[in-house]
């Protein structure tokens, strides 16, 4: 079964393609897996999100420095719909876990 890709996945997509030419990209919606944490909350949609990206642009950049960057780049979507946002950013030569 394929996930369908919300309108504000996308958007974050395109933002951070355009923002950071990744060598990879991953925007996962992980609402799903919140659902009950709120009575009034059931995990659909898209307010949950865990963004995976390697990028060049980030090789200069302190860890907090790399966060701040897109958090500013996706303020709109975070003062909006999406509620959390995990991220996990990277240099191409850095290590990641994923």
């Amino acid at each position: 079964m394929t996930e369908q890709i919300g309108p504000i996945a996308k958007r974050m997509t395109k933002k951070l393609y355009d923002a950071f030419s990744p060598d990879r990209l991953d925007v996962i919606n992980e609402s799903s897996m919140h659902a009950g944490h709120q009575e009034s909350f059931d995990g659909t949609g898209e307010t949950h999100f865990r963004i995976r990206i390697v990028s060049s642009k980030f090789a200069s950049m302190s860890r907090i420095a790399r966060h701040r960057a897109i958090n500013e780049l996706l303020s709109e979507e975070l003062a909006g719909a999406v509620h959390a946002l995990a991220i996990e950013p990277a240099a191409p030569d850095e290590t990641v876990r994923w």
